[in-house]
């Protein structure tokens, strides 16, 4: 992976393309003024509407912009959706209020959620070309932040607590005094991370590049996983540290 690939950019900084085009590029990825045309059509009549007609609008209409979605799912009010076509959620998900979910990057990345999942109050789940995914009966707290420059992978039956952070992906350079820090060199030599099946990830915990939580582990509230912890474990503190093992029952 190259820094290029991966180098901060905005749209507006560079100036290029008409404002509608930038609009597409950073909402839909593209597409035809028509799909444009639907998706805001579908917001503007679903998105804010409280309560079960609302609830009920946004199961008809947010499926006409996703990429495929099944029975039963439920979306929260104000749900932002980037790259829609780009999405994947299973039957009877639940996506609470204000959360983002955000595909945005090349024809390799996008956002796959199992069936049964949910996926708490103002969680953040974004890529920035890379994949993110969410297997069956995963339960993600309120206020979790899930972004991916390579392959992020939450489990089956996992358990996220809330204010969480699941980053798979890179830094910057910073050595460099005399330049802002967004214009060093990016470190994008981003690692895949997976959260094993039946884990449980406490509040506030970090989850970082390259890292991996075994399955049937717990990680204490607030610890920084900055390596790799077996399953069947349980790790505390920053950086996390495995201080006994859960025998089987």
């Amino acid at each position: 992976m190259t820094t290029e690939r991966f180098k901060v950019r905005s749209y507006y900084r560079e100036g290029t393309g008409s404002n509608l085009q930038k609009y597409r590029d950073v909402f839909l990825g593209g597409g035809s003024i028509w799909f444009l045309v639907k998706y805001e059509l579908v917001m503007l009549l679903a998105s804010w509407v409280p309560g079960a007609l609302g609830l009920w609008l946004r199961k008809v209409l947010y499926p006409t912009v996703l990429g495929s979605v099944g029975q039963g799912v439920l979306f929260g009010r104000n749900v932002t959706l980037r790259h829609p076509g780009k999405i994947t959620i299973g039957e009877g998900t639940v996506i609470d209020d204000g959360c983002l979910l955000d595909a945005k990057g090349g024809e390799k990345s996008g956002i796959t959620i199992g069936s049964g999942c949910f996926i708490g109050r103002n969680t953040a789940v974004y890529c920035k070309d890379g994949e993110i995914v969410i297997e069956e009966g995963a339960n993600i707290g309120m206020n979790c932040v899930l972004s991916s420059l390579n392959r992020l992978v939450v489990g089956r039956e996992v358990l996220i607590a809330a204010d969480c952070y699941l980053v798979s992906g890179g830094g910057y350079d910073y050595t460099q005094a005399e330049s802002k820090i967004i214009d060093q060199p990016g470190d994008f030599s981003s690692h895949p991370v997976e959260v094993g099946a039946n884990a449980w990830i406490g509040a506030k915990a970090v989850v970082l590049d390259g890292a991996s939580v075994g399955e049937g582990a717990v990680i204490g509230a607030g610890a920084v996983v900055t390596r790799p912890i077996p399953p069947h474990s349980v790790a505390v503190g920053s950086p996390a540290k495995v201080i006994k093992e859960i025998p089987p029952s």
